[in-house]
């Protein structure tokens, strides 16, 4: 039922979940024509000593690019070299957080028609304070071919505002590719940057869309995510400009870490795949074939078997077994445009041939969708203000119990009272998804948009996480969906409220299986989207078990603002609050703060069979 949707926006991957340092690793970012922008590589030294470029010159077809460093300086007394030598620096994406102890992978490829005398360095931002070095030593004949180079660098320090640089005090032409910075520790060993994918795994989410959104799409099709790209050895991916958002992506995070990513939480994988379209660009259907077959090949690749062409591929990354993939969407909210219908049938029909038991996602509304425009589900997206949010609690409580499901993967408050995650705003997808619970019937899925946001590249709000080199907080939005992570697999009952003349409160209550202790539990969820705090009695009729009166807790999502926010400052300013119910039972009473969620977690007698209704009343 729950979970999340995964776009490279805000830089939510390239300089955040993905845990590679380096920024712009393959000098490609500048584009093709050479000499071209290096950015955001800086010099170390000036014009007199030290002349930089990149040229055509890589051992990598895929990605042709590399640095040429001319060093003009040496160690003569005539032409000496400054005092800790000259050559590059890369800050990574707003500062490297560079932690004491840790360890640290290098990676560089080196061509060079002299002897090489390289200090690989961790400094701050300065470079006055040096964290950790290694020098590469070698002959001219050790370098006449591009040769690879890997070690690793332990820190003796602390610093959250690092850069890695390449000097030298030697004359002579060097030339760099490919230069990368990894953290050893990464969650699950999968390159993930550890603290932002707990944040993930702490939702329990049971799905995992990728990779957009617009990302997919590009605003040109030239800039599109094409998923054969970004698999295989990552010094061999292109890389490609990610135009819908306008930065630079190295593909390190590509179709293979996102199914690696899915499987290391848990959760079943939803490819959104391009069906060639772009915002501004249309693939005709005469002239599809070629897309639809690339579709199908990426298919094959997360579940061919090893002795298929693309299954080899993915048993060649260390990963034989297929992963899990059984859900495909067609596009990304491309419905209306031109070509789409008619391209999205080819689709369809190819994937279904190859693979019946994929269930295939349209763009197109429900009322789209029929025998000639078949679709398993339906994407609905949601972005609105929060009192509309509240009032679509009930967005799905007149539509027709069969034919396809839908999943809404993407939802947000958006507006002026969503600020940068506001209270009101959690409250109000709160109200909406309680509202997707009780109707879960016709609703499979549901995922919030955007997740992630780097602060220093924020383009769109609100996000559910924010994050910079070194820190992160959830927005109150985030800290919202703990109250969901327990709904999918659970049992949905009955529920009503009677509080004349107050229409601000929304509820659901599930029973649900708690892995860790075995306990079942009752789940009475609350949303007060009004300014009052209420008085209920719930009561609860038709359990064939007990309520203990011990083990029963009360958690509450509120503030003192409705348009309180958290912070790197105040990280924890809105975020649940959680304590033991002490008048646990089928009948209670209970007080709901103004602008509040609140659940109530009941805990049961063991049964095989849990069967209630709830009704809450003044």
């Amino acid at each position: 039922m729950f979970g999340i949707f995964f776009e490279e926006i805000n830089h939510a991957g390239a300089g955040g979940l993905w845990a590679e340092l380096v920024s712009n690793r393959g000098f490609e970012a500048g584009g093709s024509n050479t000499p071209s922008n290096i950015d955001p590589w800086l010099i170390i030294g000036d014009e007199s000593n030290i002349i930089v470029a990149t040229d055509r010159s890589s051992c990598f077809a895929s990605n042709p690019i590399a640095l040429r460093m001319e060093v003009l300086c040496g160690a003569s007394e005539t032409n000496a070299c400054p005092s800790g030598g000259v050559g590059i620096y890369n800050p990574g994406y707003w500062g490297m957080n560079i932690e004491r102890t840790n360890v640290y992978r290098v990676t560089i490829y080196i061509r060079s028609s002299e002897s090489v005398e390289l200090m690989v360095s961790l400094t701050s931002s300065d470079g006055l304070q040096n964290l950790a070095s290694h020098t590469i030593m070698g002959d001219k004949e050790d370098f006449v071919e591009w040769t690879k180079v890997e070690f690793d660098l332990q820190s003796n320090y602390i610093n959250t505002n690092s850069r890695l640089q390449l000097t030298t005090t030697k004359s002579g032409i060097i030339w760099f590719d490919q230069v990368s910075l990894m953290p050893s520790d990464t969650y699950m060993g999968h390159g993930f940057r550890k603290d932002l994918a707990s944040m993930l795994a702490n939702l329990k989410p049971r799905f995992l869309k990728f990779p957009g959104g617009n990302y997919v799409m590009g605003n040109y099709l030239i800039n599109a995510f094409r998923w054969s790209e970004t698999v295989g050895p990552w010094e061999e991916r292109p890389g490609h400009f990610n135009d819908a958002w306008a930065y630079w992506t190295d593909d390190g995070l590509g179709f293979f870490e996102f199914l690696q990513l899915a499987e290391d939480l848990g959760a079943c994988p939803v490819w959104v795949v391009n069906d060639g379209a772009s915002i501004y660009e249309g693939v005709p259907s005469a002239t599809i074939a070629a897309f639809v077959k690339d579709v199908v090949n990426g298919i094959e690749f997360a579940r061919g078997d090893p002795e298929t062409a693309w299954g080899s591929v993915r048993a060649a990354m260390g990963h034989p077994e297929p992963f899990q993939l059984y859900y495909v969407s067609i596009g990304n909210q491309e419905c209306s445009k031109y070509y789409y219908k008619d391209n999205y049938v080819k689709f369809y029909s190819a994937i279904k041939a190859s693979y019946p038991d994929i269930k295939i996602i349209s763009s197109c509304d429900r009322s789209a969708i029929s025998s000639d425009n078949p679709a398993d589900l339906y994407d609905v997206h949601v972005y609105t203000s929060s009192g509309d949010m509240f009032s679509k609690s009930r967005m799905f409580d007149n539509t027709a119990r069969t034919g396809p499901k839908a999943i809404v993967s993407e939802y947000a408050v958006t507006g002026n009272d969503a600020g940068r995650g506001t209270l009101i705003a959690a409250l109000a997808e709160a109200a909406f998804l309680i509202g997707l619970e009780r109707n879960s019937d016709v609703v499979e899925m549901a995922s919030c948009a955007p997740l992630f946001v780097n602060d220093n590249d924020q383009r769109w709000n609100p996000d559910a996480i924010v994050f910079n080199s070194w820190q992160h907080y959830g927005c109150p939005n985030y800290w919202m969906l703990h109250f969901f992570k327990d709904s999918s697999s659970a049992t949905l009952h009955p529920s009503t409220i009677q509080l004349p003349n107050y229409d601000q409160l929304v509820t659901s209550a599930i029973t649900w299986n708690n892995p860790h202790d075995g306990n079942t539990y009752m789940k009475i969820k609350v949303v007060n989207f009004g300014s009052k705090a209420v008085s209920l009695n719930i009561s609860v009729t038709g359990l064939e078990t007990d309520i203990q009166t011990f083990g029963s807790i009360k958690t509450v999502l509120t503030s003192g603002w409705l348009r309180d926010e958290n912070s790197f400052q105040q990280p924890d300013k809105v975020v649940p609050a959680a304590s033991p119910i002490t008048n646990a039972g089928k009948q209670m009473g209970v007080i709901l703060n103004s602008y509040s969620l609140t659940s109530f977690d009941l805990l049961l007698d063991s049964e095989s069979q849990v069967r209630a209704s709830i009704q809450a009343y003044d």
